[in-house]
């Protein structure tokens, strides 16, 4: 029954999201409604797509949708680096986000090989 929620590349995915959540409800950030509902909606798209392409059956339709989620992730680390630039986020907390990133965009290319050498 649970499908893509066994995927360790859904569970960091679902895990940054919340922490992304948690970042951006904090005071200096959540004034900022464009970048607080941009930076949210990005990190929410990369779990959401890994279960929806997992969920399609189909190896091609599950690469597509992993690619939709990498590509939401450059957005996420974009987005992070403008919040670090203008104050919202330190260095320390940009880099762990930023480290949390580099380790699922690698899981989401493994796993593109994965599924695209699978017949």
């Amino acid at each position: 029954m649970a499908g893509f929620q066994e995927l360790k590349v859904w569970q960091l995915g679902k895990e940054l999201a919340v922490a992304i959540y948690k970042i951006t409800n904090e005071k200096k950030f959540k004034a900022d409604f464009g970048l607080t509902d941009q930076i949210r909606r990005a990190a929410v798209s990369i779990p959401s797509n890994i279960a929806e392409g997992d969920e399609r059956g189909s190896n091609k339709d599950a690469v597509r949708f992993l690619y939709i989620a990498k590509g939401s992730l450059a957005e996420l680390r974009t987005q992070l680096i403008i919040a670090n630039e203008i104050g919202y986020i330190d260095t320390i907390t940009l880099n762990d986000m930023n480290q949390k990133c580099q380790t699922l965009g690698k899981m989401i290319g493994s796993l593109i090989k994965s599924r695209c050498t699978t017949p």
